[in-house]
């Protein structure tokens, strides 16, 4: 059997297997899917490990091993580690210990299953719920195409006779049938199983890699790293080994702040401490999605950094978002059938972390219509009604964004890169204030979302016309989004202080906590 051969049907029999399990548990989980609050909340009764897991393989799609891992390790080195760090400790340890309990008492206290439910319910506005529901679905449907990223890369690498579409249309479809059954207990166990696979799989990639040959163990890769010339791009071996991002450090603090901080305002994150089964299983929680997300993060950003060692320091054709295909099939692409299995699981590896957060968006942005909007223009919504409807806008949007992944809009696109700062700065200061101050106004939670979206829209706006297109506009999205998420912060307490405060007994109602929390 040929190297390829041999690949090949690895490959197909690992994803046979997984496809299998998938659908197995989409199956199981229909059973406890027949209300809204079972489709979008498991009923509220998620586990703390199968809730740390569906918010940590949520947090990390493919994007972070292709996209990020790859462009900041081959240009950062080292210092891109940092973002995985901060990732775990700020996007998950800190953000569960400030949000999971304050979230999951009050939105059980109000009733509330989505976001933009909350924010009608606590600031007492139908009108701030329709135009969260609104940004959610501008701005979640388009970035879910983002999810496919590279996976392309490495399935048509192992099956060149094979269109990218073809493969893309798989993950689409295996995704919608899984979640259309099961809803959020289905994307839940589906995580938790996909999350292992992610454990298994980074501990894989990174012992295998420091074993190679170019990379030299870990007793030499640091040394080897040093040694690595300039080829041409500005880019020496001392960057790459330092460990504060050396002239890059700006550019890698900003990140950091936006992947880590952004996490707090996203509604796909946010909904996983809604369903947690007590306030007792949060601290579990928080330890096991810190640890996961301490593992995924930097052993992602790790890899990246040893890439330019694998491929000799010649960026691949492609660019960076192909260095992290690229190096695993340089590393692994042998004959030896250790290496080949190694590189089925890292290909399943990025097909789970690409499903996993492709079914969270795609639930958040289905129940932002079925929930939040088709109820404000057909009252007396029944709630089997909504449950067939979200049904019926969760395929609809699975559909959409394998729509969007192979056509390549550039507005698509563009969207994509401003998906992250526009939602979490519109929605950080009124989220985070209104679980945890009674002081907060609804003039006060309206500056706060409207003054964090129009930081990036406004922003994009000035520096497309400025720098002639939107494409130069996309690199300035992290400085954006990092900047829209404190002005929100600031506006949003700033304005409350001088607007009229709710009163006492409307108060008192939101931040009951109710005898079983």
């Amino acid at each position: 059997m040929t190297n390829l051969a041999q690949t090949q049907t690895v490959t197909i029999i690992a994803l046979s297997l997984f496809a299998l399990i998938m659908v197995c548990i989409g199956v199981f989980s229909s059973l406890k899917t027949k209300t809204v609050d079972g489709f979008l909340l498991g009923n509220r009764s998620i586990g703390p490990w199968v809730s740390a897991f569906a918010y940590g393989t949520s947090y990390f799609s493919a994007v972070i091993f292709v996209g990020y891992a790859g462009q900041f390790g081959w240009n950062i080195g080292l210092g891109s580690i940092w973002i995985g760090v901060g990732n775990a400790l700020i996007g998950c340890l800190l953000a569960w210990i400030l949000l999971a309990r304050r979230t999951r008492t009050m939105t059980h206290t109000l009733n509330t299953r989505t976001m933009p439910e909350f924010f009608a319910s606590r600031y007492n506005s139908k009108a701030m719920k329709i135009f969260a529901a609104i940004v959610i679905f501008v701005f979640l449907v388009p970035y879910s195409a983002a999810v496919y990223k590279g996976l392309g890369n490495m399935f048509l690498a192992i099956f060149p006779n094979v269109t990218v579409n073809t493969w893309m249309l798989v993950i689409a479809v295996l995704t919608g049938i899984y979640l259309v059954l099961g809803g959020y207990v289905a994307t839940a166990y589906t995580d938790f199983v996909q999350g292992l696979v992610m454990i298994v799989g980074v501990f894989a990639m990174v012992i295998a890699m420091i074993k190679t040959d170019a990379v030299g163990g870990f007793s030499n890769f640091l040394s080897n790293l040093k040694s690595i010339p300039d080829n041409g791009d500005g880019i020496t071996g001392a960057q790459i080994t330092n460990w504060y991002g050396g002239t890059s450090l700006k550019f890698l603090c900003t990140n950091i702040m936006l992947t880590s901080f952004g996490t707090w305002g996203l509604p796909q994150m946010v909904q996983k401490y809604y369903a947690i089964k007590d306030v007792r299983s949060i601290k579990q929680a928080t330890i096991i999605s810190t640890v996961f997300a301490m593992i995924i993060g930097c052993g992602a950003y790790f890899v990246g950094s040893l890439s330019r060692l694998v491929l000799n320091n010649t960026l691949p054709e492609g660019g960076v978002d192909n260095v992290i295909p690229t190096t695993l099939l340089t590393a692994f692409g042998d004959s030896n059938m250790f290496t080949t299995i190694i590189l089925a699981v890292l290909l399943i590896l990025l097909l789970s972390a690409s499903m996993s957060t492709l079914s969270s968006i795609v639930l958040t942005s289905s129940s932002a219509i079925s929930v939040d909007l088709v109820p404000e223009i057909k009252k007396n919504t029944k709630d089997e009604n909504q449950v067939i409807i979200t049904r019926v806008l969760c395929l609809i949007f699975v559909a959409l964004s394998y729509v969007f992944a192979t056509m390549k809009i550039t507005i698509i696109v563009n969207i994509m890169s401003f998906s992250w700062g526009i939602v979490s700065g519109a929605f950080i200061g009124p989220y985070l204030w209104g679980i945890h101050s009674k002081k907060i106004t609804k003039a006060g939670a309206w500056s706060g979302m409207l003054a964090g979206f129009l930081t990036v829209a406004v922003g994009t706006v000035v520096f497309t016309v400025t720098r002639g297109s939107v494409s130069a506009a996309a690199k300035l999205a992290p400085e954006m989004g990092v900047l829209a998420m404190a002005v929100s912060m600031l506006i949003t307490p700033a304005v409350s202080a001088f607007t009229k405060k709710f009163d006492s007994k409307f108060l008192d109602g939101v931040f009951l906590v109710k005898e079983d929390e």
